[in-house]
């Protein structure tokens, strides 16, 4: 008579020298290892693998390919999906892997896969040193940098791949390569932009820009302006020199009292949040003609570290809320969808639900769509439409609200989307995302992965043969 050995126990002799830092179902703490950003996602992996070294990860991808279970690779969990975890497979969970070493001299930044860019940021801040990163620092290194990239620093110094040097890799076979212009050129072009299809990144390293302090934060205005104001600055941001950017957006003011004054509680609002690379008296200058446009509720700006500012949404967007997500990338934005946009945040689900219209120009355009998997590098801007909420009950309401003000706005959209705004969509939305660059990645994913044993992503078919 036939046993059949549960894929912890057989773990726990394949991998023994991981010890405590293999967790099962059965282990106290699985629950809190298992848990997501997004809580709107619970699944339910037999396995947790801590790696701390590139040996770990490979040996976990060897112990997931011999028992035919699939595998997902946790960094910081933010994925809206929760692509880093997977249901009755493995995880490879990076958060181990956190070492950051800053070279002044070189002006680069070797990153462990684990970190999340609130690390980066403390390590690079005493240099006067940036690396172009998100809007929110909890968010892990791996999952942004694979997908692209953008935030504050996009229109100064291009996406986050743009900065990125070299990624040191294991792939589907265990075997363990660096990616960058002069090694694997093809795999370092597909993993700027490709997400995690290709292998998994056990440490990247990037150039990092000098950059002391910025000029920076909220100022936020009526919704009820918020037709005059895009008006204003769909034509306004495209022409702003490169260190001057502000994402537009849509919030309700939330109820906390030393943050916002009590008058402005549960108020819709528009707004820009500003990231300006220039003295005071030159940021006021470049502010001035949104400013004009009406009168603004609050204006919360001053100068502080970048990193301030990247941890701003911090806060109001913690880990166990729940999420439903959609993007486009958008190239203009017409009469038309400047309306839609207003009224459907005039009628947002929740007090942390919104969107937010994020610029991806300046610098971001010098390099040509077919230079890395980044198709859209002719988008002006990438949109985010986010229903979040903590009350479970209210994911019904967050996802109808988020899919319909979606659909309601992508007649107006290039047709892509940034991979790291996407659920799961299909193959359709995947492809259209990575446009005509999609060819090419599948050709070198059935070079690197032929058995697509990294397929919990957004994710890339091999070519056929």
């Amino acid at each position: 008579m036939s046993t059949t050995v549960s894929p912890i126990a057989s773990a726990r002799d394949a991998l023994a020298s991981f010890g405590e830092r293999l967790v099962g179902p059965d282990d106290g703490g699985y629950d809190e290892a298992r848990a997501l950003f997004n809580a709107m996602i619970d699944k339910r992996p037999a396995l947790i693998a801590r790696c701390e070294t590139p040996a770990d990860v490979a040996a976990v991808i060897r112990f997931a390919r011999e028992h035919d279970l699939p595998l997902a690779v946790h960094g910081g969990g933010h994925n809206g999906a929760g692509l880093g975890s997977v249901d009755n497979g493995v995880v490879i969970d990076l958060s181990p892997m956190k070492a950051i070493s800053v070279d002044p001299s070189t002006k680069t930044v070797r990153v462990g896969g684990g970190a999340v860019w609130g690390e980066v940021d403390a390590a690079t801040q005493p240099h006067a040193l940036a690396v172009p990163t998100g809007i929110i620092s909890t968010t892990g290194v791996a999952g942004l940098t694979l997908g692209g990239g953008h935030g504050y620093l996009t229109r100064r110094h291009g996406l986050t791949i743009d900065s990125l040097l070299s990624a040191k890799m294991v792939l589907a076979d265990g075997s363990e390569v660096t990616a960058s212009a002069d090694e694997h050129p093809d795999l370092f072009w597909a993993i700027r932009g490709g997400g995690g299809n290709f292998g998994v990144v056990t440490e990247f390293t990037f150039k990092a820009h000098p950059l002391e302090t910025i000029f920076g934060g909220p100022t936020f205005w009526a919704i009820e302006d918020a037709d005059a104001l895009l008006a204003v600055y769909r034509e306004w941001l495209p022409s702003a020199p490169r260190n001057v950017t502000g994402f537009f957006n849509f919030h309700t003011i939330p109820p906390v009292a030393d943050a916002f004054p009590v008058e402005l509680h549960l108020r819709k609002v528009c707004g820009i949040v500003w990231c300006i690379d220039d003295t005071d008296e030159g940021a006021a200058e470049a502010m001035a003609p949104m400013l004009a446009v009406a009168e603004p509720l609050l204006h919360g700006v001053g100068r502080m570290p970048i990193a301030n500012l990247n941890a701003a949404f911090d806060g109001l967007y913690s880990p166990g809320d729940q999420w439903y997500w959609r993007g486009d990338f958008v190239r203009e934005i017409p009469d038309e969808a400047i309306t839609l946009n207003r009224e459907w945040n005039q009628k947002m689900p929740s007090v942390k639900s919104g969107s937010h219209i994020y610029p991806i120009d300046g610098a971001a355009h010098d390099v040509a769509a077919e230079d890395t998997a980044f198709a859209f590098r002719d988008a002006i801007w990438s949109q985010v439409f986010v229903g979040v909420d903590g009350d479970p009950a209210s994911a019904s309401a967050l996802r109808d609200w988020t899919v319909g003000y979606h659909e309601a706005l992508h007649p107006y959209a290039a047709g892509g989307a940034y991979v790291n705004f996407m659920m799961e969509e299909g193959q359709e939305r995947v492809q259209a995302t990575y446009g005509p660059n999609y060819a090419r990645l599948a050709r070198i994913k059935a070079d690197y992965d032929p058995e697509n044993v990294f397929r919990v992503n957004q994710n890339i078919l091999p070519a056929a043969g």
